[in-house]
């Protein structure tokens, strides 16, 4: 019989533990030249979430200390510079499936993140959601800091089906990432996720990366990564929709693609990070690639390096949906240096380093995929009789 140490052992064990946790000092990984440099420890997981939301602190009611309410991840976070912080806004899911939003804060952006004492209390519609996820942040020009999620109802349509869902773009908006006001869900044909607000008008227009898909998973007759512009985000209705970034047959976005978080402004142009997926033998693999569009046109692309940027590698690959990277924040720093926080294998959550003058060396100078195995043969050939002739 497994016995069980006395209450106040048990929770200075637990306490000692937890803070090792968030005392821990990460540091970059070897540097393998491409746009991003890997840091060796995830900066959030599961375990890094306060003892006092999972563990029920009564000592008559649970007198083992047992954990009540169980959190199985925390990953897929929004990201922001406030109040001199980096802030992530991650996507926690307890083990009852149901995710929430929650703030976590550090001074150096790769470690030491602790989440501000209490949960997001995200305002509920008339028509409330049963899970919300996967928030993009993005400061806009009018002033306020928006966050545009993914809504999931069960289908209405469907209802003796526990399986089918419906997904739509929430919208709320902050100025202290503490108090939310929600606006009502993005109206679009068919279902949205992966929406993501561009942080300047354009045309004195609110502008909207989109994703139209036909249904909850399977994109459907979606084409890709849209573009839509729109007069009121409080109201938000897309109407046309034009794809900018579109699906393509064998490349690491041909079953479906989003976009990550809003784009960098650089001198160059709007830098883009996007996850692309396809099918394998073992099920979806989600990667992470790249674009940049025109400053004077954010919808017109201008540089596509080919492939992905970052792919699931090593532990990476193991997690609750495997052989899956995610990224929906990033933060660029005066200085430029860019720390992008991704997900692997929607479990935890990573920081890789870049810069803004190192990701356009990325998306200017990687060649693009050109489509058939034949043209990519040209394009190494060339490296190699160019590197044999130095």
């Amino acid at each position: 019989m497994i016995s069980s140490p006395d209450f106040d052992s048990r929770l200075a064990a637990l306490r000692a533990r937890h803070e090792a946790l968030l005392a821990q000092r990460n540091a970059p990984a070897f540097d393998e030249g491409g746009a991003f440099v890997r840091y060796e420890h995830p900066v959030l997981t599961a375990d890094h979430v306060p003892l006092d939301w999972r563990y029920d602190f009564d000592r008559a009611a649970n007198p083992r200390l047992l954990e009540r309410l169980g959190v199985e991840a925390a990953f897929n976070a929004g990201a922001i510079k406030f109040g001199g912080k980096y802030c992530v806004v991650a996507r926690v899911e307890g083990a009852d499936r149901k995710s929430f939003f929650a703030v976590a804060e550090s001074e150096n952006g790769v470690d030491g993140f602790r989440f501000r004492p209490e949960p997001i209390t995200m305002p509920e519609l008339d028509d409330p959601a049963v899970n919300v996820y996967d928030m993009r942040l993005t400061a806009h020009e009018d002033g306020w800091i928006y966050g545009v999620f993914c809504v999931e109802r069960h289908d209405p349509d469907r209802p003796g089906d526990p399986t089918a869902a419906v997904a739509a773009a929430g919208i709320a908006r902050t100025k202290d990432l503490d108090r939310w006001e929600r606006l009502p869900d993005l109206e679009s044909p068919g279902q949205q996720r992966n929406v993501v607000l561009h942080p300047e008008f354009v045309n004195g227009q609110y502008a909207l990366y989109t994703r139209p898909q036909d249904g909850f998973i399977d994109a459907g007759s979606g084409g890709g990564i849209g573009w839509a512009l729109l007069p009121d985000m409080s109201h938000a209705r897309v109407g046309a929709q034009k794809i900018i970034d579109a699906r393509a047959y064998h490349t690491v976005k041909e079953a479906k693609n989003g976009e990550g978080p809003a784009p960098i402004r650089s001198s160059r142009g709007w830098i883009h990070l996007a996850h692309g997926v396809r099918g394998t033998a073992a099920g979806l693999r989600y990667v992470l690639y790249m674009y940049v569009t025109a400053l004077d046109d954010p919808s017109r692309v201008i540089a596509a390096p080919g492939g992905g940027v970052l792919v699931p590698r090593g532990s990476e690959r193991v997690g609750d949906t495997s052989n899956v990277l995610f990224a929906n924040g990033w933060i660029a720093d005066p200085d430029g240096r860019v720390l992008l926080y991704y997900a692997s294998s929607d479990t935890r959550l990573h920081v890789a380093e870049s810069s803004v003058d190192r990701l356009l060396d990325w998306c200017f100078n990687t060649p693009p995929d050109r489509g058939r195995t034949a043209f990519s043969v040209e394009d190494r050939l060339a490296l190699i009789r160019k590197n044999r002739a130095l």
